[in-house]
């Protein structure tokens, strides 16, 4: 582990100390701060010839700035001469505009998947991206890993009965039914059609809920609308009590008092891919760690070994 080095930027230092941590090493010692003008001012502190080096940083908000010096470090890195940088990027921000859907808007998936290849990143580590194709936007390998272990871990030690695992729309269904197979419960799917363009959607739930236990499963929460129109249906289809895992916690805008308002919601698990600030905090909302997950990922991948039994 002497060729290994971990380096962390400002975004979540918390995660990186949680990983070195799993990984029993300590953390490599890097100036990430500000000139006066709020220009990114870095400086590796320690000799990284040779070494391979693992930069901590999901592209979290502030995305900018993050990002920034993500791509900063890298080429900080890379002129110091590491034999190999890997860019892990617990969350990888940019994603969800991954396709032309409409007229005269930007693919940014490709272009943070440009800047990272140009800035000197030899490999991706990441979890739960957005959406699957992003791996084939980069020319560099990618490691994406899943959450869903974890939170069947979770789940299952609460050792709830009839249950039933939601995918708030039909763009999650495989994700959903992975965790249904993994947590021996049945499948639904909440349908969202929009009538007409002056009607609201129309909820139509594909599947059993009524009498059950639910959990909501999805990649992302940002405003948390989405969430809580999806509990909005089920309670309407009489399912008893309402859980949410959700691997990427934004928590954006109004989500928090959306939260707070839904009482249905009984509990929202969610990772720490992204920081928990205090004023985000919620008795309702349990934070799991990925530490472990990304400290394994990161020796397989040190040590040139297989890393699939971590996509599971």
């Amino acid at each position: 582990m002497d060729k290994l080095m971990v380096f962390s930027g400002n975004a979540h230092p918390e995660l990186a100390k949680d990983i070195c941590k799993s990984l029993k090493i300590r953390l490599s010692d890097a100036l990430v701060g500000r000139f006066s003008e709020g220009e990114i001012r870095v400086k590796i502190n320690e000799n990284v010839r040779g070494k391979d080096v693992f930069v901590i940083q999901p592209t979290c908000p502030p995305p900018n700035e993050n990002l920034m010096e993500l791509l900063i470090m890298i080429d900080a890195l890379k002129r110091a001469s590491s034999k190999r940088i890997t860019a892990v990027i617990p969350y990888f921000g940019y994603a969800r505009q991954d396709r032309k859907d409409q007229p005269r808007v930007p693919i940014t998936a490709k272009l943070v998947a440009n800047l990272l290849t140009t800035a000197g990143a030899d490999r991706i580590l990441t979890i739960d991206l957005h959406a699957g194709q992003v791996q084939g936007f980069f020319d560099i390998p990618v490691d994406h890993l899943y959450a869903i272990n974890i939170f069947v871990d979770y789940f299952s030690k609460l050792k709830i009965k009839d249950l039933v695992v939601v995918s708030p729309d039909v763009g999650g269904i495989k994700m959903a039914r992975a965790y249904a197979k993994r947590l021996s419960a049945d499948l639904a799917i909440i349908d969202k059609r929009r009538d007409s363009p002056e009607k609201t959607e129309v909820m139509h739930i594909l599947g059993q809920v009524k009498e059950k236990n639910a959990i909501i499963v999805d990649d992302l929460i940002a405003t948390g609308s989405s969430l809580i129109e999806a509990i909005q249906a089920l309670k309407k289809a009489k399912t008893k009590e309402i859980y949410a895992a959700v691997t990427h916690g934004v928590l954006s805008g109004p989500a928090i008092e959306r939260i707070d308002k839904c009482k249905d919601l009984k509990e929202l698990v969610i990772t720490d891919t992204i920081p928990l600030a205090n004023h985000k905090k919620h008795p309702r909302i349990k934070v799991v760690s990925v530490a472990g997950l990304l400290g394994e990922a990161i020796k397989r991948i040190h040590f040139e070994e297989s890393i699939s039994c971590l996509f599971d």
